[in-house]
């Protein structure tokens, strides 16, 4: 495959992206440690920090009450996903200004590819798009940019120089810095890949980059590893797209939720945000899982099949026998956490609607849509079937993950 000796990738990765957003919106805590967390609790665990708490020695997954102990001064907040995705989509609208985004990666990583003469203006295009930010977000909501021959590349130059990086790779430089790294700050290698990489004798950036692209498949065992060969050395990898396979959701529990007569409300909610999402790309499912996770750490999964379908009562009438069942095995005297998918999906036309669709089904599926669409109106679950009670945290289904931004109606 030819090298690609043009920048073809502008990478933008934003530092410590759920703090930098509150000293943003929070000018007296801009210039003070910072950290959030998913729940106001002091036995909760930071999700993020700011560089200044970084540089104090808090950590991610830490505990407020050790936080606290090492930092005192430690500003704590808890984090608002929805003013996060509001930002993150002003901060998409701000970047296709200069130049269209790609694809959005997460809530604070997003790539650009350029083509033609935008090639040639890289740099000038990162810059505008870095200044405007600054200018139209916030000096405060730092990205780092990394320019590369391929994405692959351009996620590692933006994480060379961070906070507030600005990094151009070239191809015929490689691998230069690349080699400073570990093998684990690369992106696609987990501890398990690293593992398996030190057995075949791969024991750095230098070994990996030394050896064959055939050699990297074979470590993998799979074509995967012949890709992030080419990629770390400077060749531009077009992946096929992937499909949608399942929509889940998942909460770890608190307060009187851990009592599983209350733990099945907030899996009630969790199954209908599921439901939504599965409705707005149009999706059937024919399958349901739940995962129940108990404080003295035994968990128990099931799973049902049935025709395919869309609507909640269908849903959660499967849910709920689940769980009826998992509780009657288990027996727990409370739960930590649980967790609901709906898979064996299809679009509706990938199906032979006379198969499974009756009265019934059509009646439900017609309320469901009648519902979905006067709580869209109203931007909030007026109408719901059964019990809608408040999760401590909130944002039940609204979880900010990799590879997903919430929509608006997730937060209804």
């Amino acid at each position: 495959m030819p090298l690609s000796k043009s920048i073809n990738s502008i990478y933008i990765d934003f530092d410590a992206f759920f703090a930098n957003v509150e000293k943003q919106i929070e000018p007296s805590i801009r210039a003070m440690p910072v950290g959030v967390v998913a729940l106001d609790s002091a036995h909760t665990a930071l999700i993020t920090r700011c560089y200044v708490a970084k540089r104090a020695g808090i950590s991610r997954g830490m505990r407020v009450s050790e936080a606290r102990k090492l930092c005192p001064d430690i500003v704590i907040r808890v984090a608002r996903p929805d003013v996060y995705v509001g930002i993150h989509n002003k901060i998409i609208a701000e970047v296709n200004k200069h130049v269209p985004v790609k694809r959005v990666w997460s809530i604070d990583e997003m790539e650009c590819e350029l083509i033609g003469r935008e090639r040639e203006k890289a740099v000038e295009i990162a810059r505008a798009v870095q200044n405007g930010l600054r200018r139209n977000i916030g000096e405060f909501i730092t990205p780092s940019i990394g320019l590369a021959p391929n994405q692959f590349l351009g996620k590692v130059a933006a994480e060379l120089e961070k906070p507030n990086g600005f990094v151009l790779l070239h191809a015929e430089d490689l691998p230069g810095r690349l080699l400073k790294l570990s093998l684990s700050d690369l992106p696609g290698i987990s501890s398990g890949m690293e593992k398996r990489l030190n057995a075949a004798g791969v024991l750095s950036v230098q070994d990996f980059w030394n050896i064959s692209s055939k050699h990297a498949r074979a470590i993998w065992g799979s074509v995967e590893g012949e890709r992030m060969w080419a990629q770390l050395h400077g060749h531009k990898i077009e992946r096929p797209t992937t499909t949608r396979r399942m929509f889940g959701h998942s909460r770890v529990l608190s307060g009187e939720f851990k009592d599983p007569k209350r733990a099945i409300d907030c899996l009630r909610l969790l199954t209908v945000k599921a439901a939504n999402r599965l409705r707005r790309e149009n999706y059937t499912a024919a399958a349901i899982s739940v995962s129940l996770r108990a404080q003295n750490k035994t968990r128990w999964s099931g799973d049902l099949q049935f025709a395919p379908c869309r609507d909640d009562r269908s849903f959660l009438k499967y849910m709920h026998e689940l769980y009826e069942r998992g509780i009657a095995e288990m027996r727990p005297q409370n739960l930590a956490g649980v967790y609901v998918m709906l898979h064996q999906i299809a679009l509706p036309a990938e199906r032979n609607r006379d198969l499974f669709e009756t009265h019934d089904t059509r009646k439900w599926n017609t309320l469901t849509d009648v519902m979905d669409g006067f709580n869209r109106k109203e931007k909030k679950a007026i109408i719901h079937l059964g019990p809608r009670p408040e999760i401590p945290g909130g944002y039940a289904g609204a979880k900010i993950a990799f590879g997903r931004v919430p929509d608006a109606e997730d937060f209804f």
